[in-house]
């Protein structure tokens, strides 16, 4: 299985809402960007171009607020393969506390770059 990926930012003005807490729709942005970074260093570009992921589904938990320059430490994993989708969670804390502000569990579904079709995921894929 493909090892976690994790990272720390800072929240920054730019991530806050109406209410100074970090918005929503950022949440989801870390959440595309992690995964993206993750599949990037796991793959170390050798099957970049034979591959394309795309979002099928986001479930997200809103636990806590995040604020401005709260240390967030955002971690992803992929919980399990099945067919063509790789069910990946990403969970999103206080790097200090470790308290959770977000828990999401979002499935991305594999394509062929050619056909734009879904694609089983392959032996050189599952054993990363």
């Amino acid at each position: 299985m493909i090892k976690r990926y994790s990272k720390i930012i800072t929240v920054t003005s730019d991530d806050l809402d109406d209410l100074n807490h970090v918005n929503n729709v950022r949440y989801v942005q870390w959440i595309q960007d992690i995964s993206k970074e993750h599949w990037v260093e796991s793959i170390r570009h050798r099957l970049s171009k034979d591959y394309i992921w795309v979002v099928s589904s986001h479930f997200i938990e809103y636990k806590r607020p995040a604020l401005l320059n709260d240390q967030v430490s955002i971690e992803t994993f992929i919980e399990k393969f099945e067919g063509s989708i790789s069910h990946r969670v990403v969970e999103i804390k206080n790097a200090i506390s470790n308290k959770i502000y977000v828990r999401a569990l979002t499935k991305w579904c594999l394509l062929n770059p050619d056909s734009k079709r879904p694609l089983a995921i392959p032996k050189e894929i599952l054993d990363l």
